[in-house]
């Protein structure tokens, strides 16, 4: 492994059908189509008008929702923030606990790079003629509200490449670690977006809303609504730092197609060829070394079928046929814009780790201008076994600004046994509600999840600890949760056989007279339940 590689040692996200990454995991093993057909009562609410364009796309439930008091912004605001910041806004929030990093105490600088779709919700629902909008109302401003409300104080990037925009940023943030310009870096992408769309022949947009990525029906794909972020750490670091690591950032590249195209509009294969070459050639890796292609898959006959002549001469000649699977995202959850691409690196990097590719859906007939029988990819129309455990995965905005990313597997180094003994668990939140969500969630969590209970004291220990406080003593899971419900049950969670000195450490911790519990020396950071966000609606309703 090249000692240049980026680890993803924390992510977050909201898709279509699904409120976290766990979810959205499941869907794609379970071949969810999580496209949405709205009813014409649902549209009349949206102030669409029935038949005015196609009633379905990748509806992300909720998006109303926020939670202004966590983040500081004041109600009036907050009714006025576009909602693709506020979506940014809490995934920023997750993916930083997901990789045990706040940065309130954090030594070191941590970046944001992200793209948004336009601001639709001030485009339909605040437009008075006067542009009266807030300060920062714009996708420009999507990393900096997120600097500002999270203190990050590293480089603040927003990327415009359309529905590239999102890769294209995870790509800076790498680069920018590698430079050193930061040491953690969010990466990702939003959108919220409306069936406002119509089908056109030979449009991006499928007249059902459905992707049929290299089928032979493909006529487009929905858009719909979505946020995914990823943290980033240089793999030393995270290595060092006892992180864990879902999945490594092998190599990556970005390039535009220039003027070797049919149009502006048109995608260009020899930039997009190009580009997955030397996302390859940085990763020092060969084309063999590649198991699956998680490919922009647009689900329009001539943009797949140029996408797919441009693998095939990236990858060259020599490999067999059948010898790398390929899919889309898209034909799950539609095309989230600007979000795209990082929701297929979600997918990528998950399909690594896991070591399966989900199904790539509504495949049944290939697209006659594709020639499968002697290139060396294939679609899956079922969960496949990816032995291979690299990933190349591509994302190309309109205009032509392409990017590549390589992702491998990350082997967890070996470890000692968990020592025994008595661990503290200390959990808090802003609220007393939010604090009874996140001990349900914990409890839920470690009843699901084998994990050992030094690596969940460790990582509650790093956690920012908030206003509202309660603490578990326990010396095993059973225990931990056993005592995690008794909190909920108005019980006490620090039993009275435990050790003096630790009890005393916890009513010390619980009454805000001490700021961090010390962990064991050796833990490392785990995936854990992230902060139970108590969002209220804030939204300007139609006719307002």
């Amino acid at each position: 492994m090249s000692e240049l590689s980026v680890a993803v040692v924390g992510m977050a996200g909201r898709f279509p059908g699904a409120q976290d990454v766990h979810a959205f995991w499941r869907n794609l093993l379970d071949g969810t189509d999580a496209v949405h057909d709205y009813s014409a009562d649902e549209l009349r609410a949206l102030g669409i008008e029935p038949g005015s364009a196609v009633p379905a796309g990748g509806r992300l439930d909720g998006v109303a929702g926020f939670d202004a008091g966590f983040f500081g912004v004041p109600d009036d605001e907050a009714l006025r923030m576009d909602p693709q910041q506020r979506l940014f806004l809490e995934q920023a929030w997750l993916a930083l606990e997901d990789a045990g990093c706040d940065p309130q105490s954090y030594d070191g600088l941590v970046g944001v790079f992200a793209g948004a779709s336009p601001n639709r919700y001030f485009l339909f629902r605040q437009f008075d003629g006067d542009w009266n909008h807030p300060a920062g109302w714009a996708a420009d401003y999507l990393t900096a509200q997120a600097a500002y409300r999270l203190g990050l104080t590293g480089p603040a990037m927003a990327v415009q490449t359309a529905c590239s925009s999102s890769l294209v940023a995870v790509c800076i943030a790498a680069q920018n670690l590698l430079d050193f310009r930061c040491d953690v870096a969010l990466a990702g992408g939003v959108s919220v977006t409306e069936p406002r769309f119509r089908h056109t022949p030979g449009g991006l947009v499928s007249p059902d809303g459905r992707c049929r990525a290299f089928d032979a029906d493909g006529k487009g794909a929905a858009y719909g609504s979505g946020v995914a972020v990823l943290a980033l750490k240089r793999l030393d670091d995270a290595l060092q730092d006892g992180d864990h690591v879902y999945a490594v950032l092998r190599g990556w590249a970005v390039a535009n197609d220039g003027a070797a195209r049919a149009g502006f509009a048109a995608p260009g294969l020899s930039g997009q060829a190009m580009v997955v070459a030397e996302a390859l050639a940085g990763a020092e890796l060969t084309p063999a070394d590649i198991g699956y292609v998680e490919a922009h898959g647009s689900g329009t006959t001539t943009g797949d079928a140029i996408e797919m002549a441009a693998l095939s001469r990236a990858f060259g000649a020599g490999l067999p046929p059948g010898s790398i699977a390929v899919g889309s995202v898209k034909t799950n959850v539609g095309n989230l814009d600007a979000a795209s691409g990082v929701a297929g690196l979600v997918k990528a990097v998950l399909a690594v780790r896991h070591g399966v590719v989900p199904a790539n859906l509504h495949f049944s007939r290939p697209n006659p201008e594709i020639d499968f029988d002697t290139s060396p990819f294939f679609v899956p129309v079922k969960n496949h076994d990816l032995h291979v455990r690299r990933a190349g995965v591509s994302s190309f905005g309109l205009g032509g600004t392409n990017a590549h990313v390589i992702v491998e597997h990350f082997d967890e180094p070996e470890r000692a046994p968990e020592s025994g003994g008595w661990r503290l668990l200390p959990v808090s939140a802003r609220t007393p509600a939010a604090l009874d969500d996140a001990l349900t969630a914990l409890a839920d969590f470690l009843r699901a999840v084998p994990c050992r209970l030094d690596d969940v004291e460790h990582t509650l220990a790093g956690r920012r600890a908030f206003e509202e406080r309660a603490v578990v003593l326990c010396r095993d899971v059973p225990e931990a949760v056993a005592g995690l419900r008794a909190l909920l049950a108005g019980q006490e969670g620090v039993p009275g056989e435990a050790p003096a000195g630790l009890r005393a450490r916890a009513v010390a911790w619980r009454g805000g007279e001490c700021d961090a519990v010390p962990a064991e020396t050796g833990a490392r950071r785990i995936p854990l339940p992230g902060y139970p966000f108590q969002r209220e609606r804030y939204w300007i309703e139609v006719g307002s």
